[in-house]
């Protein structure tokens, strides 16, 4: 079949061919096939038609499976999810202008010679323009980054970067990292030059490599493998310089399959198993996946689910950590639990840093660390009663919006829910410091049903006796010693730790 004529606007496009990939103009028409001249929105995955002598079929799942192979032939992977994630992020790299999030990926272990250097030397010899950045400046950093095109960053030893003090640059780095995540944030500094303001973009794909945990902004914006050394047992094959030309030759297979399906991958809305910021991480790899076709889609989607579920609480911030034990210490049936209470079963749970403290100067939890824990939750003390004692605790209620929110798994029930309040009122009838010093046990008789802990006490500090705003002449703890010698039960004061 003859080749199309060239018009004059075609002429002037740069479109990178479907056949080849250059994109020096030649054929500048090559938004058909260079064989058939089908227009591209009528090719198939692989880029051609069927009846085109350049028709693959399965070419996807070729060029994914070679470099699978390859990967797992020089690096032992701690599991097959492992190294699923990594074929996929790898191709992924060659089609950035198709994504929305650029996915970032951590190889992290204990200790040195886990294979996290092999898998960066495989990967600079496999990825899409391979920007090897240890120690690289954050000004070197941003001006090596295209809008339209940006390399892949391959940065090793980063726990000798992320460790060490602030001021050094790191900080500034680990910023940029973070913003070029997603599109639409450069990286803005003042020229004193041609004083103009210059917007450097950040956007770029990351394979990240150290010892130890990286930053939490870090991680959380990436597929996350823990390395680990290989055993005797295990052989691998070694790299060396008479590799690489096979490598490169297998690098420009997937590129070319990559580009031959760029304008699918930027339309694809693949079905997730994950959701939030999980979800931005893994929609490129399993849009490959899905492009590729045969196995793929269902072994990224089990890979997806394996390693996200492989995160515990300890992945996140200890406030998020003390939320999940929470939720696990607490009966199903208890509506309250006292300070001390709470304190004795987060103490007993094995692994946990309750009992032990966390940090760099780490303090067991005492009632003071788990109500400043709790305080950017909106979640405080108040006087609750268990049994027949009255003591400073939490309640259920109070908690059961940040379970929601912040613990994987948790879903309110429909008792939490639809609870009716106990006083026939609409209202929550919890009441202010304020309003409780003005509560008597005639207000009481009036609501015979209220529980006078949980509705009548405040959870905000004591006020004195004296205060003029509360015109009152008792305290608030002698108020709630009334109402409790009222009911029988007995005020039990727990000062802070």
């Amino acid at each position: 079949m003859s080749e199309p004529a060239q018009s004059a606007s075609d002429a002037d496009r740069v479109i990178p061919c479907l056949s080849c990939g250059r994109t020096d103009g030649h054929k500048p028409w090559c938004d058909r096939c260079s064989r058939c001249a089908v227009p591209v929105d009528e090719i198939l995955l692989v880029g051609h038609h069927p009846d085109c002598p350049e028709f693959v079929p399965g070419a996807g799942e070729t060029a994914l499976n070679a470099v699978y192979q390859t990967v797992t032939s020089y690096v032992v992977w701690p599991s097959e999810a492992a190294a699923v994630a990594f074929v996929l992020w790898i191709a992924a790299t060659h089609a950035q202008s198709a994504w929305h999030h650029a996915s970032r990926f951590v190889l992290k272990s204990p200790i040195k010679r886990c294979g996290k250097t092999r898998a960066q030397e495989i990967a600079r010899e496999l990825v899409h323009k391979a920007l090897p950045a240890v120690n690289i400046s954050p000004a070197a950093l941003v001006h090596s980054l295209e809008e339209n095109d940006p390399p892949t960053l391959l940065i090793d030893e980063a726990d000798t970067i992320f460790g060490r003090r602030t001021g050094d640059g790191s900080e500034d780095l680990r910023g940029i990292l973070n913003a070029g995540h997603s599109r639409g944030w450069p990286y803005v500094r003042w020229d004193p030059k041609s004083k103009q303001r210059e917007e450097c973009p950040t956007f770029a794909m990351a394979l990240v490599g150290g010892i130890g945990d990286l930053p939490d902004t870090i991680e959380d914006r990436a597929v996350v493998v823990a390395m680990r050394r290989r055993a005797p047992g295990e052989p691998v094959q070694q790299l060396r310089r008479r590799d690489v030309p096979r490598l490169h030759e297998l690098r420009g297979r997937l590129h070319d399959w990559v580009l031959s399906v760029r304008h699918p991958l930027a339309d694809a809305e693949p079905e997730l198993p994950v959701d939030d910021r999980q979800a931005d991480v893994w929609e490129p790899l399993i849009a490959v996946a899905d492009a590729a076709g045969g196995s793929w889609p269902d072994r990224a989607r089990s890979a997806c689910r394996e390693l996200c579920s492989a995160c515990t609480p300890d992945d996140g911030t200890i406030g998020e950590r003390l939320l999940a034990d929470l939720y696990g210490i607490w009966g199903d049936d208890e509506e309250h639990l006292h300070t001390t209470t709470i304190l004795e079963r987060l103490k007993g749970i094995e692994d946990a840093p309750w009992a032990d403290g966390w940090g760099r100067n780490p303090r067991p939890l005492n009632a003071r660390i788990l109500a400043s824990l709790l305080r950017p939750y909106e979640v405080t003390r108040r006087s609750v009663r268990v049994g027949n004692r009255v003591a400073k605790g939490y309640a259920r209620e109070d908690l059961t919006d940040c379970w929601d929110r912040y613990v994987s798994g948790v879903t309110r029930s429909l008792e939490d829910e639809n609870r009716p309040d106990t006083c026939g009122n609409e209202r929550d009838l919890r009441v202010t410091p304020m309003e409780s010093a003005r509560v008597t046990a005639s207000d009481l008789q009036k609501r015979p049903h209220c529980d006078p802990v949980t509705h009548v006490t405040g959870t905000g500090p004591k006020r004195s006796a004296h205060s003029d705003d509360l015109g009152a002449h008792v305290s608030q703890y002698d108020i709630e010693e009334l109402l409790a010698q009222e009911l029988g039960a007995t005020v039990v004061e727990e000062r802070p730790s």
